[in-house]
């Protein structure tokens, strides 16, 4: 739509099936490249994609006119299908229900990207709980305990 401007900022977090810690460092390089075609191909702007062995964080500026819950599918769903195509397990990978998507200011975007960027580092000091519960306390984000993911620690 002409005269039509944005600039939504979104991050995205969701987690491995049962919390499992199945992301393997190898590999995890590859699907964070991989992940970033997929947001990149669904008409968004890839900034950041990093996590750890139990969970995704995609930092992304979002398109207005597509919705959140199609990427995230779409992200889950292909990201599935790569690592189970390509046989990186010797099992069965899929990605738990539901995710978090926080909004930021251009202002924070540096900040953002580099939470993300130093995950590894970052989860010396806090867990995936600690820090999702965080997450949702910081953006005021009411919840009901038994829709959040399935934690095993």
């Amino acid at each position: 739509m002409a005269n039509t401007y944005s600039q939504l900022y979104i991050q995205l977090v969701f987690a491995v099936n049962g919390r499992q810690q199945l992301i393997q460092q190898e590999w995890k390089y590859d699907l964070n490249k991989y992940i970033s075609g997929i947001i990149t191909n669904q008409g968004h702007k890839s900034i950041n994609v990093n996590g750890m062995a139990d969970h995704i964080h995609a930092f992304i500026g979002l398109n207005p006119t597509k919705n959140i819950s199609d990427l995230v599918r779409e992200m889950k769903s292909d990201s599935s299908n790569y690592i189970n195509t390509q046989k990186l397990l010797n099992k069965k990978f899929s990605w738990q229900g539901g995710y978090g998507a926080f909004s930021y200011s251009q202002s924070h975007i540096k900040q953002v990207y580099n939470y993300i960027e130093n995950q590894e580092l970052h989860h010396q000091k806090k867990t995936f709980r600690q820090e999702y519960y965080g997450l949702l306390k910081a953006f005021n984000i009411n919840y009901e305990e038994k829709y959040l993911f399935d934690f095993l620690d």
